[in-house]
């Protein structure tokens, strides 16, 4: 699945868009046949090259070929990760000394179970999304691993209780209607709670499958059963299990700065809990919302979004009152950088770089 054709430069249809383009997708990195690409990989990560070039009106050569340019670049990735109900997760607000900022940010990026790192404005320094086989390893990794990192002042740790939505639902919204359709349509968006205690690592074969997917999600079957020494069956049939059974998550992303979102907000609310649920879900589905997750704590629900800009904000915001009068801002912090992104390394314009494998501590 990742042999890419060969194909002219007259088969791409609208031709290679560079830095010089007048559009503004162009002039950020990506030309809208990019982003529809980037879309219909969200939609399907490892869909044939056949069948994303039709949904985008192209052939199969000029889909292979663009995204090797996308991927090569750092603009673009597709990647897998265990599944939400396999693991205790938390997000963990860091407070740094002063002058301590970059030493503690470098350090906390380096450890394989901090799997997504953003570097803040707000009341605290960095935001942490952390995952470990159980509570009390997360309580020793946090408290020892991050707490006890030379520069930190103090931590806060919110437990992830509930997904509502998360970066596998998001979509670029790039296609139109009728491409969409033949990708399967909307995303189906489901809660799915996260562990508190060990569940049953995955054998020595599909975590295996799982670290050569992190790396390439779009590996084929071939290149699979070379890569974890098992039969290409062998790795086409655990492959399938674990997508049909939910025990891995598979993913596009990109560098989302360059495609003119530059602007991540991490908010915390409160809404009652008579409503959490319903709030949740209703939120996942919002265009702007990257993540929403029902947390511990006195501020029940975190949202993180992505936006077009400073300016996005207060329209976000008096879209959240207008659209749920019970749901509660208490606080809202920017992010001015993502060093890692679900085990991936970003530079600052949120291109990939290279990656950390994600490892739960005591693993």
């Amino acid at each position: 699945m990742s042999e890419i054709p060969s194909e002219s430069p007259e088969s791409i249809r609208g031709g290679f868009s560079g830095p010089d383009s007048g559009t503004a997708s162009a002039v950020a990195g990506f030309s809208e046949l990019d982003l529809a690409l980037i879309d219909a990989l969200q939609a399907a990560p490892r869909a044939p090259w056949t069948r994303i070039g039709q949904a985008l009106g192209v052939n199969a050569t000029t889909a292979a070929r663009r995204f090797e340019r996308l991927r090569a670049e750092g603009l673009a990735w597709v990647t897998a990760y265990d599944a939400a109900k396999t693991a205790t997760v938390a997000y963990v607000e860091v407070r740094c000394r002063p002058r301590a900022f970059d030493r503690v940010s470098a350090a906390v990026t380096a450890l394989p179970w901090v799997f997504s790192v953003d570097e803040t404005a707000g009341d605290f320094d960095l935001f942490l999304s952390v995952a470990a086989p159980d509570l009390p390893s997360l309580g020793r990794a946090v408290h020892r691993g991050i707490g006890g990192l030379r520069g930190v002042r103090s931590t806060r740790t919110r437990l992830g209780i509930t997904l509502y939505g998360e970066g596998r639902d998001w979509r670029m919204r790039a296609m139109n209607p009728a491409e969409r359709a033949g990708l399967g349509g909307a995303p189906t968006v489901r809660p799915r709670t996260y562990s508190t205690h060990l569940h049953e690592r995955p054998s020595p074969q599909d975590q295996a499958l799982l670290t050569a997917l992190g790396a390439d999600g779009r590996l084929g079957y071939g290149e699979l059963g070379a890569l974890t020494g098992m039969s290409e069956h062998t790795a086409r049939r655990r492959l399938q299990r674990m997508i049909r059974e939910g025990d891995i998550t598979l993913r596009c992303d990109l560098a989302h700065p360059m495609a003119g979102l530059s602007t991540m907000v991490v908010y915390r609310t409160s809404v009652p809990h008579a409503l959490l649920e319903q709030t949740g879900n209703a939120l996942a589905r919002l265009e702007q919302v990257r993540m929403c997750v029902s947390v511990s704590g006195p501020y029940n629900l975190l949202v993180l979004v992505w936006l077009h800009g400073l300016g996005a904000v207060d329209p976000f915001e008096a879209l959240l009152a207008e659209r749920f009068p019970a749901l509660e801002v208490r606080d809202r912090t920017v992010a001015l950088h993502s060093p890692k992104r679900m085990s991936w390394l970003l530079d600052e314009h949120g291109r990939a770089t290279g990656r950390v494998p994600l490892g739960l501590p005591g693993h």
